[in-house]
């Protein structure tokens, strides 16, 4: 097995290998993955963090060793907490702009060594907050199919951020992290970080939020918003109507 690290700030990770295949995910700067396959521009991973497949560009990445990936499986770097964290690319004297939740891979001090690459932080890496200012923190990110990071972000994407930098990984999709946790039995009983789910037409999980209490849900929705919940699911004030109907809510801590 081949693995690899990113090294640019963020990558879409794509359904297919071709620029005009749909952004399934993002892989964020340090962030590891397992190579599936190799094309000619490709390469086909499975990431390190949530166990999802998709495609990336052969030069938007660099090679991993076995061990060095090994490490970071059982023990993740330290992540940047700001919505945005500048990064000094000491080789071509360049910043990259690294967005929430980047891993910084083989920190020493304030540099990260990531292949022949030394990238230097600038600032302070910051620190984690409570659970309620993380989430109000993407308020209004642009809702962006496959997203990760405040400058645009999905569903399950914002549920996987917020708690990420919380220390608690969830998995990639709505469908996916609705198998994790257990169940809270009523609306009425649920507190903060819950998360509650919705499905479609056809009774599939296509939706999840992060319940603020039990009357208010934040979640993303053409952007990240704050919405009134109950037992039929979310009303938008907006719209003057319900949006989402409610399946089910789980605790994950």
């Amino acid at each position: 097995m081949e693995y690899g690290i990113c090294n640019l700030a963020i990558v879409p990770l794509r359904a297919e290998a071709s620029d005009k295949s749909e952004q399934v995910s993002q892989v964020l700067f340090g962030e590891t993955f397992e190579i599936l396959e190799w094309t000619e521009s490709w390469v086909k991973i499975t990431t390190a963090i949530d166990n999802y497949t998709g495609w990336i560009g052969r030069l938007q990445f660099t090679m991993l060793g076995h061990l060095a990936y090994k490490k970071f499986k059982q023990t993740p770097p330290p992540l940047t907490f700001r919505p945005v964290t500048q990064a000094w690319k000491i080789a071509n004297n360049s910043i990259s702009y690294l967005p929430v939740g980047s891993s910084l891979a083989f920190l020493e001090g304030t540099t990260c060594h990531i292949g022949d690459d030394r990238f230097e932080i600038i600032g302070e890496i910051g620190e984690t907050e409570n659970f309620a200012i993380t989430a109000m923190s993407f308020l209004n990110t642009p809702y962006l199919w496959g997203g990760r990071t405040h400058f645009g972000i999905d569903c399950s994407g914002f549920t996987q951020a917020v708690f990420r930098l919380q220390g608690i990984n969830l998995l990639r999709d709505a469908g996916m992290q609705v198998e994790q946790g257990y169940q809270v039995s009523s609306l009425y009983e649920t507190k903060l970080g819950d998360l509650a789910f919705f499905e479609n037409a056809e009774g599939r999980t296509a939706h999840v939020g992060i319940m603020l209490n039990n009357e208010k849900i934040i979640h993303a929705s053409g952007r990240v918003k704050i919405d009134s919940i109950d037992e039929k699911g979310i009303y938008s004030e907006e719209l003057k109507r319900y949006t989402h109907k409610l399946s089910e809510v789980k605790r994950m801590f």
